[in-house]
């Protein structure tokens, strides 16, 4: 696709969690219809590399930090706005889940992590870009959440309530940013990345069999369904959490 004659040209994303995996095919994506992207995550070198492939400084820029680290989020708002303009597409991506296992045997210290990544950072990159005059401007925000998030989903629990809150904050937000900013959610199923790869490395074809499309997700599944949100073809959507899944929640069960 031709970025200057896409349907997002003209736009400033910001994508967290760029680095790689579902991040990494936003971004891709965006750039591919046209916008502009600043990307964070944790490593300098992955971000560096990521920002190459999608076409060097004038496509996109890179941020290092955590996305827990409020002076991150504050300085990444800004720095993508110095380079290219002011962001009026956020993509909060990023995600931990540092534990698998029983709720009964969950540290504590790592439920707070969960929650301080998955949920309150995705409030704190919303509250940023809002401060930077989103309101104002008008925008879209782009949750990741998960459909762990939508059944329980044993050995993930804990990660499923943080996206099960992310969900309710969606919803939350776009009624209280409308009109000027709406705000959505996509909820992927099993996608191959490496941040996933417990949940299907080495019986990738078991795990498949139980989605009625007969596959696990792909990073560009994810990366359209967000392009979609991102654009005007979305432009009366709002609080709302897309499934993609290939089917697996119609089939009654969560993470295969």
């Amino acid at each position: 696709m031709n970025a200057d004659s896409g349907r997002l040209a003209g736009r400033v994303a910001l994508v967290t969690g760029a680095s790689r995996g579902i991040g990494l095919a936003v971004a891709r994506r965006l750039v591919a219809e046209g916008a502009r992207v600043g990307l964070t995550a944790r490593r300098p070198e992955a971000l560096a590399a990521a920002v190459a492939e999608l076409g060097g400084p004038d496509h996109a820029v890179a941020v290092p930090g955590r996305a827990d680290d409020a002076a991150h989020r504050h300085a990444a708002v800004h720095r993508v706005a110095e380079a290219f303009g002011p962001v009026d597409i956020l993509v909060n991506n990023a995600g931990t889940n540092p534990v698998y296992g029983p709720l009964l045997d969950l540290d504590p210290a790592a439920a707070r992590k969960i929650l301080d990544v998955n949920l309150v950072g995705a409030l704190g990159w919303v509250q940023e870009v809002c401060a930077a005059g989103m309101t104002d401007r008008g925008g879209c925000v782009v949750n990741v959440t998960s459909i762990a998030g939508l059944t329980p989903s044993p050995g993930i629990s804990f990660y499923g309530v943080s996206k099960a809150a992310l969900d309710h904050l969606t919803a939350c937000l776009a009624v209280e940013l409308a009109p000027a900013v709406r705000v959505n959610a996509v909820a992927p199923g099993v996608v191959k990345t490496r941040f996933a790869a417990a949940l299907h490395e080495g019986r990738e074809e078991e795990v498949a069999r139980a989605y009625p499309l007969g596959r696990l997700g792909v990073p560009d599944d994810v990366a359209g369904a967000v392009a979609f949100l991102a654009s005007a073809d979305a432009a009366w959507i709002t609080g709302r959490t897309l499934v993609i899944d290939g089917g697996i929640t119609r089939a009654g069960r969560a993470t295969g």
